[in-house]
């Protein structure tokens, strides 16, 4: 896993999860992956000083959050 390339401070965008050593959290990449930008296309057009492996642990982060995750239903209730 990459999370040594991934930190989260309280005094840095309230503690997100932020790129190591930059305030770029892990929530600006993935809209920007959400957009349908290529790795490449954010690191040349928004990020230049991060790199494709920055990106690839922004994903595994926001992964792990994911199946970390309690999974609750909700009964769906049919109106007539």
């Amino acid at each position: 896993m990459a999370f040594n390339r991934i930190s989260s401070n309280p005094k840095i965008y309230g503690g997100k999860p932020c790129i190591r050593g930059t305030r770029i959290t892990v929530t600006m990449i993935l809209d920007l992956l959400e957009d349908g930008l290529a790795f490449e296309e954010i690191i040349k057009n928004y990020y230049p000083h991060i790199n494709v492996k920055d990106i690839q642990a922004c994903l595994e982060y926001a992964k792990s959050v994911i199946d970390g995750e309690e999974v609750h239903f909700i009964k769906e209730l049919a109106f007539a």
